[in-house]
């Protein structure tokens, strides 16, 4: 390999085409990302201080918010950089740490929601065992489990970029640094960069779906085994919110991934777009489909605001 020692800077790209309006593209981006900076601080916030919410369930919800806002805000500071004062300059270490807690994040995001899945695997499986299996030592050690996992798994690429000379164009195609957009920039052997994330992908995200899959159809086997509708009804309420989360982070891979392989012939602007509500709209809709889904989260918002509980 050769050690690329000469300073240089890549260059971040916002929507090619409509420099001119960029000021007025990033109203609604900034108002996503306040959004998701104030819903999931709320859920922190409620976790931390309602001793009501201080389950399992609520701890993991704690760590998908912790994630979301780690997301936002590793991406935030070049995406508003860019659209408000044109300054597309990174230099390659803040580009290659960009890069890696972009994709570790998306990795503990995966994690994060297959350890929901489990707590409600156990939770209706194994009710009266709940909570000696979660205890709060257990949920530290999935956390962290999750989190090394995410971590260790994309450093090897991000490693290899700091040794790649780079000698093609320097213009990056979004607002922020993403490792298949920089390994395309490398004048070198980028075989292992191009084979191994595909590997991780393969092996991690599609992995923990399936897991989150059979785990879903055996607690509808437990459920349909439960005499009571309404123990049935009342089980199966607790899965909903988690659900829904799983749909729309995986739905917004599944479109992001099929826009990039398939869409060759789609404006770039669209490509760029779907970047951006792959990273957005699972931490904005998280925080609403819990507050709107969750008694107890609705119960501590209206607290937090002095709102009165509703009676019915």
């Amino acid at each position: 390999m050769w050690l690329n020692t000469t300073p240089s800077v890549f260059l971040l790209t916002g929507f090619p085409g409509l420099e001119k309006a960029h000021h007025w593209i990033s109203l609604p981006l900034l108002m996503a990302y306040i959004s998701i900076l104030l819903g999931n601080g709320t859920l922190l916030f409620l976790i931390r201080d309602d001793t009501h919410l201080h389950e399992p369930m609520y701890y993991f919800l704690a760590m998908l918010a912790v994630t979301d806002l780690g997301v936002t805000l590793t991406t935030m500071p070049t995406v508003l950089s860019v659209l408000w004062l044109n300054n597309r300059e990174i230099g390659y270490g803040a580009c290659f740490s960009q890069a890696y807690f972009i994709h570790t994040l998306s990795i503990v995001e995966s994690g994060v929601l297959l350890a929901m899945a489990y707590d409600r695997f156990i939770a209706i499986r194994n009710p009266l065992r709940y909570t000696s299996i979660l205890t709060d030592m257990q949920v530290i050690k999935i956390g962290v489990g999750v989190l090394t996992r995410a971590g260790l798994s994309i450093m090897p690429i991000i490693i290899r970029l700091h040794w790649f000379p780079y000698c093609r164009s320097r213009i990056l195609s979004h607002a922020f640094c993403l490792h298949q957009d920089v390994i395309k920039l490398a004048c070198a052997d980028i075989t292992f960069n191009q084979v191994y994330p595909v590997v991780v992908v393969f092996a991690m995200g599609l992995l923990d779906f399936l897991i989150i899959f059979f785990s879903y159809i055996l607690i509808l086997k437990t459920v349909m085994g439960i005499a009571s509708r309404e123990e049935r009804a009342k089980a199966l309420n607790t899965c909903v919110s988690h659900i829904c989360c799983i749909l729309v982070f995986y739905i917004t891979v599944v479109g992001l991934t099929f826009i990039h392989r398939f869409g060759k012939h789609v404006p770039h602007v669209v490509h760029i777009t779907m970047s951006y509500i792959y990273f957005l709209f699972p931490p904005f809709m998280n925080p609403v489909i819990y507050s709107i889904k969750t008694k107890q989260i609705q119960s501590g918002i209206r607290r937090l605001f002095s709102l009165p509980c509703s009676r019915a």
